[in-house]
Protein backbone atom coordinates (compact mmCIF):
# COMPACT_ATOMS: atom_id res chain seq x y z
CA UNK A 1 0.00 0.00 0.00
CA UNK A 2 0.63 3.56 -0.04
CA UNK A 3 1.73 5.10 2.79
CA UNK A 4 -0.76 6.55 5.19
CA UNK A 5 1.31 9.95 5.45
CA UNK A 6 4.22 11.66 3.27
CA UNK A 7 7.30 11.66 5.23
CA UNK A 8 10.51 12.94 4.93
CA UNK A 9 11.56 9.14 5.65
CA UNK A 10 9.61 7.63 3.03
CA UNK A 11 10.44 10.02 0.59
CA UNK A 12 14.21 9.64 0.80
CA UNK A 13 13.89 5.68 1.21
CA UNK A 14 12.27 5.52 -2.52
CA UNK A 15 8.99 4.49 -0.84
CA UNK A 16 6.55 7.01 -2.01
CA UNK A 17 8.01 6.53 -5.71
CA UNK A 18 8.28 2.74 -5.63
CA UNK A 19 4.60 2.72 -4.32
CA UNK A 20 3.18 5.31 -6.85
CA UNK A 21 4.82 2.96 -9.58
CA UNK A 22 3.19 -0.17 -8.65
CA UNK A 23 -0.25 1.49 -8.15
CA UNK A 24 -0.50 3.03 -11.81
CA UNK A 25 -2.90 1.69 -13.74
CA UNK A 26 -3.37 4.43 -16.37
CA UNK A 27 -0.07 4.76 -18.13
CA UNK A 28 1.42 7.53 -16.08
CA UNK A 29 4.49 8.47 -17.10
CA UNK A 30 6.97 8.70 -13.88
CA UNK A 31 10.03 10.87 -14.41
CA UNK A 32 13.00 9.19 -14.14
CA UNK A 33 16.14 10.15 -11.44
CA UNK A 34 17.75 11.42 -13.84
CA UNK A 35 15.51 13.72 -15.81
CA UNK A 36 14.55 14.93 -11.88
CA UNK A 37 18.54 15.70 -11.56
CA UNK A 38 18.36 17.81 -14.86
CA UNK A 39 15.28 19.49 -13.60
CA UNK A 40 16.98 20.12 -10.04
CA UNK A 41 20.09 21.07 -11.38
CA UNK A 42 18.61 24.26 -13.92
CA UNK A 43 16.51 25.10 -11.13
CA UNK A 44 19.96 25.40 -8.97
CA UNK A 45 22.22 27.07 -11.61
CA UNK A 46 18.95 30.02 -11.60
CA UNK A 47 19.52 30.84 -7.68
CA UNK A 48 22.02 33.64 -6.61
CA UNK A 49 25.06 31.61 -4.84
CA UNK A 50 25.47 31.52 -1.00
CA UNK A 51 21.81 32.95 -0.95
CA UNK A 52 18.54 31.27 1.09
CA UNK A 53 16.47 29.18 -1.28
CA UNK A 54 12.71 30.05 -0.90
CA UNK A 55 9.98 27.63 -1.33
CA UNK A 56 6.18 28.78 -1.57
CA UNK A 57 3.76 26.48 -0.44
CA UNK A 58 0.05 26.45 -1.54
CA UNK A 59 -1.55 23.26 -0.51
CA UNK A 60 -0.28 20.30 1.78
CA UNK A 61 3.15 21.98 2.12
CA UNK A 62 1.62 24.39 4.18
CA UNK A 63 0.49 21.49 6.73
CA UNK A 64 3.16 18.74 6.17
CA UNK A 65 6.28 20.12 4.35
CA UNK A 66 8.50 17.36 4.93
CA UNK A 67 11.48 19.50 4.41
CA UNK A 68 14.07 21.50 6.89
CA UNK A 69 13.88 24.87 7.12
CA UNK A 70 14.96 28.26 9.26
CA UNK A 71 12.05 30.38 8.88
CA UNK A 72 8.25 29.92 8.21
CA UNK A 73 5.85 32.77 7.24
CA UNK A 74 3.08 33.88 5.42
CA UNK A 75 3.45 34.92 1.25
CA UNK A 76 2.30 36.27 -1.54
CA UNK A 77 2.30 35.78 -5.23
CA UNK A 78 1.28 37.05 -8.27
CA UNK A 79 0.17 35.30 -11.60
CA UNK A 80 -1.15 32.19 -10.67
CA UNK A 81 -3.82 30.98 -8.18
CA UNK A 82 -4.59 27.76 -6.37
CA UNK A 83 -6.72 25.63 -7.73
CA UNK A 84 -8.44 21.79 -7.83
CA UNK A 85 -7.10 21.25 -11.21
CA UNK A 86 -4.69 17.95 -10.81
CA UNK A 87 -6.30 14.79 -11.53
CA UNK A 88 -5.80 12.12 -8.59
CA UNK A 89 -6.12 8.31 -9.01
CA UNK A 90 -3.53 7.42 -6.25
CA UNK A 91 -3.24 9.56 -2.94
CA UNK A 92 -6.71 11.14 -3.04
CA UNK A 93 -8.40 9.21 -5.38
CA UNK A 94 -8.67 5.83 -7.54
CA UNK A 95 -8.98 4.87 -11.09
CA UNK A 96 -12.63 4.19 -10.59
CA UNK A 97 -13.41 6.90 -8.96
CA UNK A 98 -10.72 9.69 -9.23
CA UNK A 99 -9.87 12.99 -6.95
CA UNK A 100 -8.56 16.35 -7.38
CA UNK A 101 -5.42 17.53 -5.92
CA UNK A 102 -4.01 21.30 -6.06
CA UNK A 103 -1.93 23.58 -7.88
CA UNK A 104 -0.91 26.95 -9.15
CA UNK A 105 -3.17 27.70 -12.08
CA UNK A 106 -2.80 30.90 -14.52
CA UNK A 107 -3.86 34.42 -12.99
CA UNK A 108 -4.54 36.07 -9.84
CA UNK A 109 -2.51 35.72 -6.90
CA UNK A 110 -2.05 33.06 -3.77
CA UNK A 111 -1.63 33.07 -0.30
CA UNK A 112 0.45 30.35 1.48
CA UNK A 113 3.77 30.02 3.27
CA UNK A 114 7.12 30.37 2.09
CA UNK A 115 9.93 28.47 3.78
CA UNK A 116 13.61 29.80 4.08
CA UNK A 117 16.24 27.01 3.56
CA UNK A 118 19.77 27.54 4.49
CA UNK A 119 21.91 28.03 1.50
CA UNK A 120 24.16 25.30 2.02
CA UNK A 121 21.06 22.47 2.68
CA UNK A 122 19.31 23.71 -0.75
CA UNK A 123 20.52 20.85 -2.46
CA UNK A 124 19.71 18.17 0.15
CA UNK A 125 16.45 19.74 0.64
CA UNK A 126 15.22 21.33 -2.82
CA UNK A 127 16.56 16.80 -3.77
CA UNK A 128 13.82 15.83 -1.03
CA UNK A 129 11.23 18.52 -2.46
CA UNK A 130 11.21 17.42 -6.10
CA UNK A 131 10.85 13.60 -5.44
CA UNK A 132 7.99 14.14 -3.82
CA UNK A 133 6.10 16.68 -6.03
CA UNK A 134 7.82 15.63 -9.28
CA UNK A 135 6.71 11.90 -9.21
CA UNK A 136 5.09 12.99 -12.61
CA UNK A 137 5.43 16.16 -15.21
CA UNK A 138 2.16 17.54 -13.99
CA UNK A 139 3.69 19.86 -12.02
CA UNK A 140 6.40 22.91 -13.19
CA UNK A 141 8.76 23.81 -10.78
CA UNK A 142 8.81 27.47 -11.24
CA UNK A 143 10.77 30.51 -10.53
CA UNK A 144 8.34 33.53 -9.11
CA UNK A 145 8.26 36.27 -7.05
CA UNK A 146 7.58 35.52 -3.56
CA UNK A 147 6.51 38.62 -1.34
CA UNK A 148 7.43 37.52 2.39
CA UNK A 149 6.14 41.13 3.78
CA UNK A 150 5.04 44.67 3.28
CA UNK A 151 8.97 45.37 1.92
CA UNK A 152 10.40 42.19 0.77
CA UNK A 153 10.29 40.40 -2.63
CA UNK A 154 12.27 37.47 -2.71
CA UNK A 155 12.80 34.65 -5.77
CA UNK A 156 11.13 31.35 -4.66
CA UNK A 157 10.77 27.58 -6.20
CA UNK A 158 6.50 26.91 -6.10
CA UNK A 159 4.88 24.31 -8.33
CA UNK A 160 2.50 25.21 -10.86
CA UNK A 161 0.11 22.96 -13.50
CA UNK A 162 1.85 21.95 -16.61
CA UNK A 163 -2.47 22.78 -18.99
CA UNK A 164 -0.37 20.14 -21.67
CA UNK A 165 -0.69 16.98 -19.17
CA UNK A 166 -3.47 14.30 -18.96
CA UNK A 167 -3.49 14.60 -15.31
CA UNK A 168 -4.82 18.52 -16.05
CA UNK A 169 -8.68 18.88 -15.02
CA UNK A 170 -8.98 22.07 -16.96
CA UNK A 171 -12.18 24.32 -16.21
CA UNK A 172 -14.20 22.06 -14.12
CA UNK A 173 -17.76 23.06 -12.95
CA UNK A 174 -17.90 23.81 -9.35
CA UNK A 175 -20.54 21.29 -8.93
CA UNK A 176 -18.34 18.59 -10.40
CA UNK A 177 -15.84 19.76 -8.69
CA UNK A 178 -17.49 19.19 -5.24
CA UNK A 179 -18.62 15.66 -6.11
CA UNK A 180 -15.28 14.79 -6.88
CA UNK A 181 -13.58 16.25 -3.58
CA UNK A 182 -16.76 14.81 -1.81
CA UNK A 183 -16.88 11.03 -2.44
CA UNK A 184 -13.13 10.42 -3.52
CA UNK A 185 -10.60 8.69 -1.46
CA UNK A 186 -7.22 6.94 -1.92
CA UNK A 187 -4.44 5.24 -0.08
CA UNK A 188 -3.53 8.94 1.61
CA UNK A 189 -6.82 9.60 2.55
CA UNK A 190 -10.29 11.04 1.29
CA UNK A 191 -9.54 14.16 -0.50
CA UNK A 192 -12.04 16.32 1.24
CA UNK A 193 -9.68 15.60 3.90
CA UNK A 194 -7.01 17.56 2.05
CA UNK A 195 -9.40 20.09 1.65
CA UNK A 196 -9.84 20.65 4.94
CA UNK A 197 -6.07 20.43 6.02
CA UNK A 198 -5.72 22.97 3.35
CA UNK A 199 -8.72 25.39 5.02
CA UNK A 200 -7.55 24.49 8.83
CA UNK A 201 -4.00 25.61 7.85
CA UNK A 202 -5.36 28.61 5.86
CA UNK A 203 -7.10 29.81 9.29
CA UNK A 204 -4.02 29.08 11.54
CA UNK A 205 -2.21 31.94 9.40
CA UNK A 206 -5.15 34.02 8.86
CA UNK A 207 -4.93 33.98 5.19
CA UNK A 208 -8.51 34.44 3.43
CA UNK A 209 -9.14 32.31 0.38
CA UNK A 210 -13.24 32.97 -0.30
CA UNK A 211 -12.78 30.48 -3.50
CA UNK A 212 -11.44 27.74 -0.66
CA UNK A 213 -14.07 28.84 1.99
CA UNK A 214 -16.78 27.70 -0.25
CA UNK A 215 -15.39 24.82 -1.60
CA UNK A 216 -15.43 23.39 2.11
CA UNK A 217 -18.78 24.79 2.92
CA UNK A 218 -20.37 23.26 -0.20
CA UNK A 219 -18.31 19.58 0.08
CA UNK A 220 -19.51 19.61 3.71
CA UNK A 221 -23.22 19.91 3.12
CA UNK A 222 -23.23 17.72 0.08
CA UNK A 223 -21.39 15.32 2.48
CA UNK A 224 -24.06 15.49 4.91
CA UNK A 225 -26.82 15.71 2.40
CA UNK A 226 -25.31 12.22 0.81
CA UNK A 227 -24.54 11.22 4.18
CA UNK A 228 -20.32 10.20 3.38
CA UNK A 229 -19.34 9.55 6.69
Amino acid sequence: MMPRRITRENILSGEVRRHAMAQASDGTKFLSDEERRVILERMLSCKISNAPLWVFGYGSLMWNPAIHYVNRQPGKIYGYHRRFCLWSTLGRGSPDKPGLMLALDRGGCCNGIAYKIGATAAVTELDILFRRELLTFAYRPTWTRLHINSKEVVNAITFVIDPHHDRYAGDLSEARTVQLISESAGSLGRCSDYLFDTLGSLEAERISDRRMARLGQLVKRYQTTHRIA
